[in-house]
């Protein structure tokens, strides 16, 4: 999966990136702050989830985020997702991102399956005869046929990842995001989740993917970013990022 990257243009720039939380919940910015560009006080019960975090990432390029449990890797994802917006510096993103971030993949819990495949393949600006032309391709990849009409929030967890993925893995957003979330479900239906993702790597996407285990992340990035209280500790080869975080830990 070596690609030449270095001539790519630049697809997502992070710079001097940081965000707050309360305990509990999110810190947001007022809409004042935000025209103003203002920095906003920290207050109590605040921490920093993110802050200073530098770097840039060409189309193309394949990168892994390392880091402990809650040391700001979904909460990266979620900003250059553009879900969440930094209370310091800035994130931009070039082209449009295929989010997996979460274990319902912004399904509506009410929603059938059905109802679900169109609207967030819509939303992600594909047309209703391009979904009909892949409804069914999305449908058989996730192996769920008998349940299409079904409310999305009476599935399981496996069966939420699998037509969570099959629809995003089928947009044709150039930045693709992918959390924790194929941890769940069998081996055999991740195994193939992760040939599509190789697929769409060949065809020269641009990958964030957020894992505890270091074999897929070895399997798919070339680069990684290791995250830990909030900090961008290092940015290299996934192999060094890999070992400097075993030797920190005593993996």
């Amino acid at each position: 999966m070596d690609r030449p990257v270095s001539n790519a243009p630049v697809v997502i720039t992070v710079a001097d990136a940081g965000i707050r939380f309360r305990r509990n919940r999110l810190s947001r910015r007022s809409f004042k702050d935000l025209l103003a560009g203002r920095k906003r006080r920290t207050r109590p019960n605040e921490f920093w989830a993110l802050r200073n975090v530098n770097f840039t990432v060409h189309a193309g390029e394949a990168i892994g985020v390392v880091g402990r449990n809650g040391q700001g890797k979904s909460t990266l994802l979620k900003l250059v997702a553009e879900v969440i917006l930094p209370d310091e510096g800035s994130v931009e993103v070039h082209g449009g991102v295929a989010p997996l971030i979460e274990i319902t993949g912004g399904f509506v819990n009410d929603l059938t399956v059905r109802d679900n495949v169109y609207l967030t393949a819509g939303l992600h600006g594909m047309t209703k005869p391009e979904i009909d032309a892949r409804f069914d391709e999305i449908i058989d990849f996730a192996e769920i046929g008998q349940f299409l009409d079904t409310p999305y929030k009476h599935l399981s967890s496996g069966m939420k990842v699998r037509i969570a993925f099959a629809v995003i893995s089928r947009l044709e957003e150039p930045i693709i995001l992918v959390d924790e979330v194929l941890a769940v479900g069998d081996k055999r239906f991740r195994e193939k989740c992760y040939k599509r993702i190789e697929e769409l790597l060949a065809g020269g996407r641009t990958l964030f993917f957020v894992s505890h285990n270091e074999k897929d992340l070895r399997r798919f990035c070339k680069r990684g970013l290791y995250l830990d209280k909030g900090k961008l500790i290092l940015d290299a080869p996934i192999a060094e990022v890999l070992d400097r975080y075993n030797e920190t830990y005593g993996v």
